[in-house]
């Protein structure tokens, strides 16, 4: 059961990397708006896009580890949620909506974009 150990390890791994993004961005910039959160889930996606479009030279242990793990310890859907909570809660609905619209379009264009460039690779 070769997989699970690489998927801890993975995702180890990818939840240390997220808080030092983390802390390196809010670090140089006020935290006025989550862009920490948004810019891990956003490079976050690319990179699972790029591992599962180089699954079939990766084989099932490696994209498991680098996607479920690296990619799932890594972003932090639930984490983008409370920001955008927390911002309407401070009576910015706008920043709110555009957190949570930010993360799931610009997601969403970074994974189809790792998957096109994934595939390529793998051929």
């Amino acid at each position: 059961m070769i997989a699970a150990p690489a998927v801890a390890l993975g995702g180890a791994v990818g939840a240390v990397l997220r808080f030092l993004v983390d802390r390196g961005i809010t670090a140089r910039w006020a935290p006025t708006f989550p862009a920490a959160t948004l810019l891990i889930n956003v490079t976050g996606s690319f990179v699972l896009g790029v591992v599962t479009g180089l699954s079939a030279v990766l084989g099932p242990v490696w994209t498991l580890a680098l996607g479920t793990g690296l990619c799932g310890g890594y972003t932090t859907f639930s984490t983008a949620m409370v920001d955008a909570v927390r911002l309407a809660r401070e009576q910015r609905a706008g920043a709110a909506v555009v957190s949570v619209l930010g993360t799931v379009l610009w997601s969403l264009l970074a994974v189809a974009a790792g998957l096109t460039l994934g595939s390529h690779w793998a051929f």
